[in-house]
């Protein structure tokens, strides 16, 4: 009862979509098939909407996460590193699937050599699901979906925040999974999506700052609200509900450590301060400053993120 009656008295940010364990084998020799190679191995935490509602619970606002996992012990793994930012109870658990995960050889300099994505579970997060969760849903200040999800889902949550005026943000996770996206974007409050992503959906090459300021253009033609399309470090381009196109350089990082989760703090800061009611301005750079100070960590959401380091973040990027 009491658990109930708080939800109802709150409006959470809603996260709709993956939760994985990360794993990383790094090669110490040049990588030789059909055999055993000497490498050394990491594992973390991630998933796009996981990582976003991490970054999002760190800095003070109130989560919810909505995926489905396998009942093992990478869930468990994700549990107890995910419970202190955000509340999991309405991950649903399904006990012949496997948590998500996500594999990556990198050869002796680095550079991924083969990945490896056992995404199966997400199917799960069928509309059924969704019709189940609808009075939390109905409670959402904001709700963020990526497109893990299952098209038809995609379609379900657009449906639903266009009926009960609910902001949307969406995200997507690959250029291969773009064919999820629904063909008319009215319902998105914002689509933070990169220059791959657009280049496979819209089936165009963008090989110059006009041709990316256009396919800013297509995607806000597509009714999208506000959309920001990334390009690593050559910024970002963004199109604002009656506000223009705008191209905003990405902060200098010379000390990389790790990008892993660099798109995903880029998004959380972008939610985060437009839900603050913040000018388009600070709104973007809160994206590249969260995504500078991350790329600077070794860990997917840095560990020292919090609202007050945020702000002090800000102040000094922002100079």
């Amino acid at each position: 009862m009491d658990k109930a009656y708080v939800l109802d008295e709150t409006t959470p940010i809603i996260c709709i979509g993956g939760a994985n364990v990360d794993r990383k084998f790094y090669a110490k020799y040049e990588l030789t098939n059909e055999t055993s190679n000497p490498v050394n191995s990491s594992s973390s935490v991630g998933g796009v909407a996981r990582n976003i509602a991490e970054n999002l619970g760190r800095l003070g606002e109130e989560v919810v996460l909505i995926s489905a996992s396998g009942q093992d012990s990478a869930w468990e793994e994700i549990y107890n590193l995910s419970s202190p930012f955000m509340n999991l109870e309405h991950v649903t658990q399904f006990e012949n699937s496997s948590t998500g995960s996500y594999t990556a050889i990198l050869d002796k300099n680095g550079d991924l050599s083969l990945a490896l994505a056992d995404m199966d579970v997400y199917e799960n997060i069928t509309p059924e699901l969704m019709i189940k969760k609808s009075n939390l849903l109905k409670s959402a200040k904001c709700i963020v979906i990526d497109l893990n999800c299952p098209s038809e889902t995609i379609e379900y949550i657009c449906s639903f925040t266009s009926k009960y005026n609910i902001p949307l943000v969406m995200i997507p996770v690959s250029s291969p999974k773009m064919n999820r996206l629904p063909k008319t974007l009215s319902a998105a409050t914002w689509l933070i999506v990169n220059k791959d992503e657009t280049e496979t959906f819209m089936n165009i090459k963008i090989n110059n700052e006009k041709d990316w300021e256009d396919s800013v253009k297509k995607w806000l033609d597509l009714g999208v609200k506000n959309v920001i399309v990334t390009n690593g470090s050559n910024g970002v381009m963004a199109g604002v509900e009656n506000g223009g196109i705008q191209y905003f350089p990405a902060i200098d990082t010379p000390m990389v450590a790790d990008v892993t989760g660099a798109g995903d703090s880029f998004c959380s800061g972008v939610i985060y301060s437009w839900l603050q009611k913040k000018e388009t301005d600070y709104i973007i750079k809160s994206g590249l400053v969260n995504s500078h100070k991350t790329i600077m960590s070794k860990y997917t959401v840095r560990q020292e993120l919090s609202q007050k380091q945020f702000m002090i973040d800000m102040e000094e990027c922002l100079k």
